[in-house]
């Protein structure tokens, strides 16, 4: 059932397909790198592409820099809670002496 007409939801559905294309395509970029990273990349490649197994190490990259500032932000986390604790700790005391005189 045409909702605008043959012609229209023709070019409604193409232009729907075109914008999610678009989250597929890749974007062509230049880089500069490394001879000895290039090295690299063309000793691991295999069978896929330069261009792949470079994007694949990109992903590991990212993903490592993602669990190092989670890492960084737990250890802040907890440097806190454990100087809290130690507060509490000693609070704690003072409360028991407080009651053993009462």
């Amino acid at each position: 059932m045409a909702l605008y007409g043959p012609l229209l939801d023709k070019e409604r559905e193409w232009s729907l397909s075109y914008k999610n294309s678009r989250l597929y395509m890749r974007i062509p970029k230049s880089f500069t790198i490394d001879p000895e990273i290039s090295n690299y990349v063309d000793e691991t490649k295999g069978e896929q592409s330069a261009s792949d197994r470079v994007n694949d190490l990109l992903r590991r990259a990212m993903i490592q820099e993602q669990y190092e500032r989670l890492e960084a932000e737990a250890a802040e986390f907890f440097a806190r809670a454990n100087a809290d604790r130690a507060e509490t700790q000693e609070f704690q005391k003072a409360s028991l002496r407080t009651f053993g005189r009462d």
